[in-house]
């Protein structure tokens, strides 16, 4: 089976503002995120990609804007796009349905009751008025499944194929990729305009990058700031002093 690159969109706008985004319309990449999404075309420049897809959200279609500038063959009506420069798009690779917790600050959610169901016992968490995180796994994985036949009936075992999608999505692909219960998928970071690389056979899927994003500036200790009192430590986006992942994703680096 082919090998699929998971590219979780730039930074954006909603990350920086410690926003739980979701499916809210207009969230775009910010000056970093924008940075982050033209360096990745030069990232990918040595291998051959065979098809791009993408969340139908603005900040994962305009992460892989300068890659389709320069690869316009992995776009457009023949790839699934609905234009030229277009990447497929699969609404099953969106943003998870955080419902009424959507637009709300990370800050203010991680008071909520179901915060702990979430970061403890992912698999028994639902967001009110929308998605459980079963659901949401259960989409993306399937997605990914049925996008890697096509790729190989097109291409052949050995194609790569990129995706962009989002923390929470890649995270629930990689911990079905290790056979990690749901429960733990919050072991996993993915920050923004990073690489995950996953090798899938016929046997097993082999993880073979887990949120490579080539830059180690996100290791250095966190200085104190807006919902991070005392440093690193609190649930604005980077791995805390309390063990809690963040909810949709870190923001990566400072």
């Amino acid at each position: 089976m082919p090998t699929l690159l998971l590219v979780r969109h730039g930074r954006s706008t909603a990350n920086t503002a410690g926003i739980l985004a979701g499916w809210t319309p207009g969230v775009d990449l910010d000056d970093t995120g924008r940075e982050q999404a033209a360096a990745l075309a030069g990232r990918l420049a040595g291998i051959l990609l065979v098809q791009a897809v993408s969340s139908p959200l603005e900040r994962c279609r305009q992460t892989l804007e300068p890659l389709l500038a320069v690869r316009p063959e992995l776009a457009g009506p023949e790839r699934g796009g609905s234009a030229p420069g277009e990447p497929a798009l699969d609404e099953r690779l969106g943003e998870c349905h955080y419902g009424d917790w959507t637009g709300r600050p990370l800050a203010e959610l991680a008071k909520e009751p179901l915060w702990r169901t979430v970061q403890d016992h992912a698999a028994a968490a639902a967001f009110p008025g929308g998605e459980s995180l079963r659901e949401l796994s259960h989409r993306t994985v399937g997605a990914v499944r049925e996008w890697n036949e096509k790729v190989a009936a097109e291409h052949g075992e050995d194609a790569v194929w990129i995706a962009c999608s989002h923390g929470d999505v890649i995270k629930a692909v990689v911990a079905d990729a290790l056979g990690l219960h749901l429960d733990h998928f919050q072991r996993i970071n993915v920050d923004p305009c990073s690489v995950t690389a996953i090798r899938y056979t016929a046997r097993r899927p082999f993880v073979l990058r887990m949120g490579d994003s080539g830059d180690l500036t996100s290791l250095a200790p966190r200085p104190a700031g807006p919902g991070r009192p005392g440093g690193p430590g609190a649930p604005d986006g980077d791995p805390a002093s309390s063990g809690d992942a963040v909810v949709g994703g870190s923001t990566g680096t400072a």
